[in-house]
């Protein structure tokens, strides 16, 4: 294969599907790594595509990520991830969550990052009526402040696997565009995805085949209950803002129902549809680890104190 300069798109980004490995495609094209990682992002954009390899392999973690981006299957023997959810990013705000989550990404080291849905709000594309001359951020603005604390989170943890599974709030973006304006579809910036290079999608996160992550499945009071028990496997979920952890043993073991909570203020000027009523919702974020492939109890970082800053984590109080 010729230096990277003579290397035309279309053999590049073959050779992106097909070797499955960054550091491999440097030495073929004969070529630095940041050269490389800033083509990828450039035709990524150009093209609207993503070039991920289809595996990403290590000693300990292997992701696959099939062509249609709805199941990814991500293998560990041990380590650990943190799973976060519906951050709702709004402007001006950033909340103690989402600041403890960014300092648990810097300090736990984890293999694996997931954003488990609606850290995108698109509240000018809710469902929700505006209240009365409520005063409501710009889709441009949602975008930047997106990006700004994604971002974040890609610095303090440059070595993590980066996983967004798409919630409700997140497809609507899409969904809008697509109804009302289908001419544009394929031009860079015409999804959320495009804004997120960084980032891989899917739908879910199948883990060492026993452990899915998703958005949502069942809802209600009992909704994770529900989900681990019907579900047969253990299953993180967001979407109701609950954080908490349901086990449930029987002949073949124990496996685990988590809720991952919310990375917003609870009071936040995004929720303001709810009318001010009581809500069972908990910010904070789920952490998991994994011993010789086994998922071991799930741990939850919650906090306790949104205005002082303080959460709680493993017995201690922390201020973020």
């Amino acid at each position: 294969m010729a230096h990277s300069s003579k290397c035309s798109n279309e053999e590049f980004i073959r050779l992106c599907r097909e070797v499955g490995n960054f550091h491999e495609i440097s030495k073929i094209l004969k070529t630095d790594l940041t050269c490389i990682f800033r083509r990828r992002r450039r035709l990524e954009k150009k093209y609207n595509i993503s070039l991920m390899p289809r595996s990403e392999k290590s000693p300990t973690m292997q992701l696959v990520i099939p062509d249609n981006k709805v199941r990814l299957e991500l293998t560990i023997k041990n380590g650990c991830g943190i799973i976060g959810s519906d951050a709702h990013y709004w402007p001006g705000r950033k909340s103690t969550s989402h600041r403890a989550f960014v300092k648990a990404a810097k300090e736990l080291k984890p293999s694996f990052i997931i954003m488990n849905g609606d850290d995108f709000d698109g509240s000018n594309l809710s469902r929700h009526p505006r209240i009365g001359w409520e005063k409501r951020p710009t889709q441009k603005e949602e975008l930047e402040v997106l990006r700004e604390r994604l971002e974040e989170i890609v610095k303090a943890a440059p070595r993590a696997k980066k996983i967004r599974t798409r919630g409700n709030h997140d497809i609507r973006y899409d969904s809008y565009l697509a109804a009302l304006a289908p001419a544009v579809e394929g031009i860079p910036g015409m999804c959320l995805t495009d804004f997120l290079p960084d980032w891989i999608h899917g739908w879910s996160v199948m883990i060492n085949e026993n452990f899915i992550v998703k958005h949502r499945y069942h809802n209600g009071i009992h909704a994770i209950y529900n989900n681990v028990l019907r579900s047969g496997i253990s299953i993180a979920t967001g979407h109701l803002h609950s954080l908490k952890v349901t086990p449930w043993s029987d002949y073949k073991g124990t496996r685990y129902g988590i809720d991952t909570g919310t990375l917003a203020d609870i009071l936040g000027n995004q929720f303001l549809y709810t009318e001010d009523n009581p809500k069972n919702w908990r910010a904070g974020f789920a952490i998991v680890t994994f011993y010789e492939g086994k998922l071991l109890p799930p741990e939850l970082l919650e906090v306790i104190n949104e205005e002082q800053g303080l959460v709680c984590f493993r017995g201690q109080v922390i201020k973020v």
